[in-house]
C-alpha cells in the first residue's frame, strides 16, 4: 500500500536531514526546503489560484509535492526541472509513490533551455531553488514566462543573502514587479508581476 502524502513528506524530510548531515559535497545533498516553507508555498499556490507552476530545482521532489498538491486543488499542475541524473531518479520514485504523478511533469534538462523555449506568460507561479549564480542570467526569460499578476518565489533569500543579492537587485530594479521578503524557512524572496 502506498504511503499517505503526509507520511511520504515526513519520510523525505527525515531522509533529507540524514543525507545532508553525511554528505559534504553540495551536489550530493538534497537541500530540501523546510516544512514551513512547503506550507507557505502551498498557501501561495492556493491564494493565487496558480494552475501552471514552474519549479526550477527538483532535488528528490519534496518541494514539488507541496506545489503539486496545492495546484491539484485548482485542476493545475507543476513542471519541475532538475539537471542531476541521480536526483531525477529519486524524484521519479517520489512522484510514483505520491498519487500526484499525473499533476507533475519532470524535466531532466538545463533550466536555461527550458526557460528559453517556454511560451510568454506560460506560468502563474515560478519557484526557484537551484543554482543561485544562474538566476541573473535567467532573469529576462523568467520575467517573460511569468504571466501578468503572476508570482515569483525564490528560496534561500536570507540564508544565502550575499549570493542572492545580485538577482534581488535586478528584480527590485524592474518597475513591473512589486517585491517583498518573507522570513519563512531560509527566506523567501517574492515578486509579483504587475497586471498589464
Amino acid at each position: 500500500m502506498a504511503p499517505s502524502l503526509d507520511a511520504l513528506k515526513a519520510e523525505l524530510e527525515c531522509f533529507g536531514r540524514s543525507n545532508d548531515e553525511l554528505q559534504a559535497e553540495r551536489a550530493q545533498r538534497m537541500l530540501n526546503i523546510t516544512r514551513d516553507t512547503g506550507e507557505f508555498l502551498a498557501v501561495l499556490v492556493r491564494a493565487t489560484q496558480a494552475r501552471r507552476v514552474l519549479e526550477i530545482g527538483t532535488s528528490n521532489g519534496y518541494s514539488t509535492l507541496w506545489l503539486a498538491e496545492a495546484a491539484k486543488a485548482k485542476g493545475g499542475s507543476v513542471t519541475t526541472v532538475e539537471l542531476s541524473e541521480s536526483k531525477v531518479r529519486m524524484a521519479r520514485g517520489t512522484f510514483a509513490r505520491s498519487g500526484l504523478s499525473d499533476r507533475i511533469q519532470l524535466l531532466y534538462e538545463d533550466a536555461g533551455r527550458v526557460l528559453d523555449r517556454a511560451e510568454t506568460e506560460a506560468y502563474d507561479l515560478v519557484f526557484l531553488d537551484s543554482e543561485r549564480s544562474e538566476y541573473p542570467g535567467w532573469w529576462p526569460q523568467i520575467r517573460r514566462v511569468i504571466r501578468a499578476g503572476g508570482l515569483l518565489v525564490v528560496d534561500n533569500a536570507t540564508s544565502h543573502a550575499e549570493q542572492m543579492a545580485p538577482f534581488i537587485d535586478l528584480v527590485q530594479a524592474d518597475p513591473a514587479f512589486t517585491t517583498c521578503l518573507a522570513t519563512v524557512g531560509n527566506g523567501e524572496f517574492m515578486a509579483v508581476k504587475a497586471l498589464a
